[in-house]
């Protein structure tokens, strides 16, 4: 490559102050490969686009950059398409932010999407021991998700207590509102305790108002609030799953293996789809790049009913898939106009705060039920869970090599009998 089509690339200007605009077709491009490429978590993710945003194009400043992963840390959805989206706005305007969220993610949902379909047609015990090997991925994946996001977001006495508060609530309490409960008991106990958790980050050039974040926030409020009303009169349409999936996306904080209880509340108790074919799917989540919400796709799929053909499938998966982001895309700008008083304020900090450690408690009560509780059947299940761990833990390996050799152990075993 010449130094002509290396600035080119990077979308450089000589002697320009700030890089010029792009086009979607460019922004969608570079979202793309990340797409294709971005194993790892959103922490990963959030490492590739700096590499890919930051150092090589220079779409955005490092202090920007870091602005912007602050904000988009402390507030609900999946951080790493947030940031992809808010990055592609400043690029390219709206048609570069959905061009970037389209392009992070069209290669998982697609796969997700194939897996739905393959799933129904895996039988007999060779295609019972792949959908359990994926099973023993969802415990090493959430408990090394657990583990993490526990140092990082409860490093003291205080967050550590109201992330046990808000474990024990659901494991007691197994309700879907318990959630609830347990998220307003880690703001509550936030303001309380954490007003003096420092923030982090400078605040980002915001490439939106203050009216349009109003407004984002004001569709963000209705769409929450009339999602749910509206699907009472239709309570197993295509709506009322859209509103399940709305409201999921608004509720996660601290990543998108926190959706998994949150889904799972929703959808496997009301009859939607069965707990294997949840854990199932969301372990083959484990197996693609991009950003884990697009297991939303796997969900709309194998949730059509009977007889939707091949094009009401395919609409059933993107109405979640798309139900699921929309709420922090919302959330995000609205956000963005007002992030330094939310950085910096005590009050809302210590809030966010407590909210991030009740994650961590929800997430571990996820991990022992269901995802404990159906996966590991006996000492060899907590043998391989244990390694698979241990591998994404200590030795960082990626979450593929985490399902080949989880899959590959099971259908050895099934072999072996």
């Amino acid at each position: 490559m010449t130094a002509a089509e290396d600035r080119a690339d990077r979308g450089d200007a000589a002697g320009a102050g700030d890089p010029p605009r792009g086009s979607a077709l460019e922004v969608f491009t570079v979202a793309l490969r990340l797409g294709l490429a971005s194993f790892g978590g959103p922490i990963a993710h959030l490492g590739y686009f700096e590499r890919a945003y930051v150092q090589r194009r220079r779409w955005l400043s490092a202090d920007d950059y870091a602005g912007l992963v602050a904000l988009c840390q402390m507030v609900p959805g999946p951080a790493s398409s947030q940031v992809g989206f808010l990055i592609g706005l400043r690029r390219a305007g709206w048609t570069g932010a959905f061009a970037a969220w389209l392009g992070f993610s069209l290669p998982s949902a697609l796969l997700m999407f194939a897996f739905a379909w393959l799933a129904p047609r895996l039988a007999g015990p060779i295609a019972t021991a792949v959908l359990h090997g994926l099973k023993l991925v969802a415990v090493a994946v959430v408990a090394q998700a657990v583990w993490s996001m526990g140092r990082k977001l409860c490093p003291d006495l205080r967050r550590t207590a109201l992330a046990l508060v808000a474990a024990s609530l659901l494991l007691v309490f197994a309700r879907p509102v318990t959630q609830l409960i347990a998220l307003g008991v880690g703001a509550l106990g936030g303001m309380l305790l954490c007003r003096d958790v420092l923030g982090s980050g400078a605040p980002p050039k915001s490439p939106v108002g203050p009216r349009t974040g109003l407004a984002a926030g004001a569709i963000f409020l209705v769409l929450l609030i009339g999602l749910p009303l509206a699907a009472l009169a239709a309570p197993r349409s295509m709506l009322a799953m859209a509103a399940i999936f709305y409201r999921a996306g608004a509720l996660v904080f601290g990543g998108g293996h926190v959706v998994l209880p949150l889904l799972r509340d929703a959808l496997v108790p009301s009859g939607w789809i069965g707990d294997n074919s949840f854990l199932s799917g969301y372990g083959a989540a484990q197996a693609v790049p991009g950003p884990l919400f697009t297991f939303a796709a796997y969900l709309g799929a194998t949730i059509a009913p009977q007889g939707s053909g091949p094009g009401g499938v395919a609409l059933w998966s993107a109405v979640a898939l798309v139900f699921i982001f929309l709420p922090g895309v919302l959330v995000a700008l609205a956000a963005l106009p007002m992030w330094s008083w939310v950085g910096y304020h005590p009050t809302a900090r210590g809030a966010l705060a407590g909210v991030n450690a009740a994650v961590v408690g929800v997430l571990g009560a996820a991990l022992y039920n269901p995802i404990w509780t159906s996966a590991i059947l006996d000492a060899r299940d907590l043998a391989v869970a244990l390694i698979a761990f241990m591998l994404l833990e200590r030795w960082r390996a990626p979450p593929i090599l985490i399902v080949v050799f989880c899959v590959a152990t099971a259908v050895t075993r099934a072999l072996a009998r």
